[in-house]
């Protein structure tokens, strides 16, 4: 995708409450272009907090990660009709015929929405995926995953930057890649097991990249907002 070093970087809303979310995008209007609404945001206040933000004039990811059975998940997709989201996610782990189904369902909702697979939570390591009972490591887990999407007809999917070039050398520059876990090298990684700075996460194939408490936190989240896009340019020259 020929996108700008803005339109590269989302912004999660990690906020508890509406206001205060609605407050970050009014200070940064004109830095960022991508906002990502989630789980805690989404479960307070559905589909009226995303017709406020696309209202606002930016582009919406809806992180909800959806993972159920196919009718449950393409039932979910059918409630999302009154709003074009830009990126919309579903976990991998709902097996190919899932992800098929919820493709269609979202194509024929809003054909210009992209349906992304989330593949191993960046809070997840080796380690925490042996304790699961999962063997493989991380790195083939995430693979494997995304082929399934793949081949299920699906536009990308979240992934760590450490897994983003292998996965763009195995199923082409094409295929999309939305990478959290994002930190500055100035920055704490909070609970992020698995990071990558802006600029290497874009030399590595990301396509977008997610940032939030770094900036929503920051003394001025326009300034730190600003630093990130500068590395996001410098990936770019580099990638």
């Amino acid at each position: 995708m020929n996108l700008t070093a803005r339109e590269r970087l989302i912004l999660s809303l990690d906020f508890e409450e509406k206001q205060a979310a609605l407050d970050m995008l009014d200070e940064l209007k004109g830095e960022i272009v991508y906002c990502k609404v989630g789980l805690q945001l989404f479960t307070k206040y559905g589909i009226s907090l995303l017709h406020e933000i696309k209202d606002k004039g930016f582009r919406l990811f809806l992180d909800l990660k959806f993972h159920d059975i196919p009718n449950t998940v393409a039932s979910a997709i059918k409630s999302l009709n009154s709003i074009e989201v830009d990126l919309l996610n579903i976990h991998a782990m709902c097996g190919f015929e899932g992800l098929k189904l919820a493709k269609e369902t979202l194509q024929n909702l809003h054909p210009k929405s992209k349906l992304i697979a989330v593949t191993v939570l960046t809070s997840l390591n080796n380690e925490l995926l042996s304790q699961m009972g999962i063997p493989v490591k991380s790195e083939e887990l995430v693979l494997q995953l995304c082929k399934v999407t793949q081949n299920a007809g699906l536009d990308g999917v979240v992934c760590s930057a450490q897994e983003v070039q292998n996965i763009k050398n195995t199923l082409g520059k094409d295929f999309l890649a939305v990478c959290p876990g994002i930190r500055r090298a100035t920055d704490d990684v909070n609970d992020q097991k698995r990071i990558v700075t802006p600029s290497q996460a874009i030399q590595n194939g990301a396509d977008w990249i997610v940032v939030g408490r770094p900036i929503i936190k920051a003394p001025s989240p326009g300034t730190e907002a600003r630093l990130i896009i500068t590395e996001i340019e410098k990936g770019m020259q580099n990638d």
